[in-house]
């Protein structure tokens, strides 16, 4: 337990360490470039908390394109001020593109720092389910409300009613006995009953007529 607790303790001072040092070399880089005063202490906190932002986007497991981008942007501007302060620089007299890059790292990190926190990934418990994703409003009641179709009661087949028959037709007498010759003279001529459109046709009466004429002859 001891031994855990001084590695921890070792790392704990060397990132100390680390940190600081990298905090001073910001801050002087930002101070040779123009930004005096409170500005100057203002650039490394802003590179250090774009590099925690993108290391606990790359530790959430998600979106690490986004992760990766924003903290080579931030382990860039902490690296090249620390190589910049090694001697490689002349400090007072700067050049006119470091002055330009110091003064648009503010809107940089603001927008990196953003795009970091604000669009946070999408989480999923252990069944697959998005977890914190809204259900959209009406959706949950409608899929809950029952069908008011299936309430209706379901009406009755509607029985089928037989068409009533039509009234008799009352035929002459005289018409029958007509109907008799015409019957008559068609078998002795074809030697087959006459059917009733045949007998319709040569009487020149209605269907209904003709069927109860054709009745009456059987």
């Amino acid at each position: 337990m001891r031994a855990h607790l001084a590695r921890v303790d070792a790392v704990l001072v060397q990132a100390v360490i680390a940190a600081a040092l990298s905090f001073a070399h910001l801050h002087d880089v930002a101070l040779a470039a123009g930004q005096d005063g409170w500005k100057a202490w203002a650039y490394p906190v802003s590179v250090d908390l774009l590099l925690v932002a993108a290391w606990r986007r790359l530790r959430s497991g998600e979106a690490k394109a986004a992760g990766w981008c924003w903290f080579l942007i931030a382990l860039a501007a902490s690296l090249g001020a620390n190589v910049a302060t090694a001697g490689l620089l002349d400090l007072d007299h700067v050049p006119a593109w470091l002055r330009i890059l110091v003064a648009g790292w503010p809107a940089v990190a603001f927008l990196g720092g953003t795009l970091l926190v604000h669009s946070s990934p999408t989480t999923r418990d252990e069944t697959g389910d998005v977890v914190g994703q809204e259900t959209p409003e009406g959706i949950e009641d409608q899929e809950d409300a029952p069908d008011p179709a299936a309430a209706l009661p379901v009406p009755a087949a509607v029985e089928s009613v037989p068409a009533p028959a039509p009234p008799p037709v009352a035929v002459p007498a005289a018409l029958v006995e007509h109907a008799r010759k015409v019957a008559a003279e068609h078998h002795a001529r074809t030697g087959t009953a006459i059917d009733t459109p045949t007998l319709r046709a040569r009487l020149g009466v209605p269907p209904p007529m003709a069927d109860a004429i054709a009745a009456q002859l059987t």
